[in-house]
């Protein structure tokens, strides 16, 4: 039998409230960070309810547990990524000393510039989302409300910005 779309939603509002601990248990295996592990679970959820054949789902809770692994999944590679591409401190605090050497300085100095180059050119908003995550340390769902956007579209325009500023280097 086919649930009408006001039943299917309510039916999944209604899972997806039942189970966010396990979803959320399910993420943070994969990441180590609650905050991180609650924008996957939130994206995981935008995601289902944004699929054109998602009533044709059988299983929803077992479908959403499938998109939340992957999600974090995902995500884990693009910090791993991001880490590698901006230095292991996600969050900006390691600070370069003074004892690096002069050449050292010079080739970080060129990165910074570069990097600030290339965010000059990306849009307002999505510069100032690259900010609040990178620099302010927002999570999706944090951006999301401060701009008034989806975190599926701040986890977009990260996605972008990053991608611009690792192609400027």
């Amino acid at each position: 039998m086919m649930l009408s779309v006001e039943e299917w939603t309510q039916e999944l509002d209604t899972t997806f409230i039942a189970n966010r601990t396990q979803l959320l248990r399910v993420a943070y295996k994969i990441l180590g960070d609650w905050e991180r592990s609650d924008d996957v679970v939130q994206d995981a959820y935008i995601k289902i309810t944004e699929m054109e054949a998602a009533q044709k789902v059988r299983q929803p809770l077992a479908y959403l547990f499938q998109i939340v692994r992957n999600l974090a999944i995902d995500h884990y590679r693009r910090v791993v990524f991001e880490s590698e591409l901006f230095g292991v401190d996600e969050e900006g605090l390691q600070v370069p000393t003074l004892a690096g050497t002069p050449e050292t300085h010079a080739i970080n100095r060129q990165h910074l510039e570069l990097v600030a180059e290339a965010l000059a050119k990306l849009p307002d908003r999505t510069k100032r989302v690259f900010e609040l995550y990178r620099i302010h340390g927002y999570t999706h769902r944090m951006i999301a409300d401060e701009l008034g956007i989806s975190p599926s579209l701040a986890n977009i325009l990260i996605h972008e910005a990053t991608n611009h500023c690792r192609n400027a280097l």
